[in-house]
């Protein structure tokens, strides 16, 4: 892992919390991007930080640790705590680590290693899936599709357009399926016929999409936005 893995830090206790500071700044892995000692004011500034890691104590007036931490989506958590009871809570919310204090260079470096092995894992995720097509088994790589739809000639077929403008026929495969084997943060399902890469979008209206891509006759390609998939795709689009 290249990157620097992007870093907050809270506790109630200040002495606590420049101490955990202290030992942060020595891990090379690490980047500290804030550190808090009020959960409340770290979850109003919570919109504007970029960040891959909380490193957070439980028990804290106001917003404690578990409770802020199950809010998190996508984040890497890990607690520590003076207190040992909250090891199964803190693990059924999917927690990296869970350390005893006193934090020690050592323990803090365990789970710093797991945050690490973790994140290089989710960077090596599927690149690609294996389907069936007109061709045989075909290798269909994300980053290359612009949308899927419903084959003309037999329902249970799909037709693919990549972004080198050539297409694909998928052999007997519903939406079910494809979506589940598809990168949720990259297509959605936008109508009953068609599924869109994100990236794909160059702009879009309450109920279409204008695609970046042309169609064969040089205008650009124009889907429907229908209103029983509108809210899914408002949810997961990134401009």
């Amino acid at each position: 892992m290249t990157t620097k893995i992007k870093c907050l830090l809270l506790d109630d206790e200040l002495p606590g919390l420049t101490y955990l500071k202290m030992l942060c700044e020595q891990f090379p892995e690490l980047e500290i991007v804030k550190s808090f000692n009020d959960p409340e004011k770290l979850v109003a500034e919570l919109p504007l930080l970029d960040f891959d890691l909380l490193i957070t104590d439980v028990e804290m007036p106001g917003i404690d640790g578990l409770r802020l931490a199950a809010d998190l989506k996508d984040k890497l958590v890990v607690f520590t705590t003076a207190y040992k009871d909250y090891a199964a809570d803190a693990f059924e919310i999917d927690a990296v680590d869970y350390i005893t204090k006193p934090v020690t260079k050592e323990r803090l470096q365990k789970a710093i290693s797991k945050c690490v092995e973790f994140l290089k894992n989710k960077d090596q995720s599927p690149k690609f899936i294996t389907l069936n097509t007109d061709k045989g088994k075909t290798l269909v790589y994300f980053d290359q599709l612009v949308y899927i739809k419903v084959s003309t000639t037999d329902s249970r077929d799909k037709e693919v357009l990549f972004e080198d403008g050539s297409e694909l026929v998928l052999k007997n495969i519903n939406f079910d399926s494809l979506l589940s084997q598809l990168p949720m943060d990259q297509f959605c399902r936008i109508n009953k016929k068609e599924i869109v890469a994100f990236k794909a979008v160059h702009s879009f209206s309450h109920n279409e999409l204008v695609l970046k891509s042309k169609d064969k006759t040089g205008y650009s390609i124009r889907l429907s936005l229908s209103e029983t998939y509108r809210l899914g795709f408002l949810k997961q689009f990134k401009i």
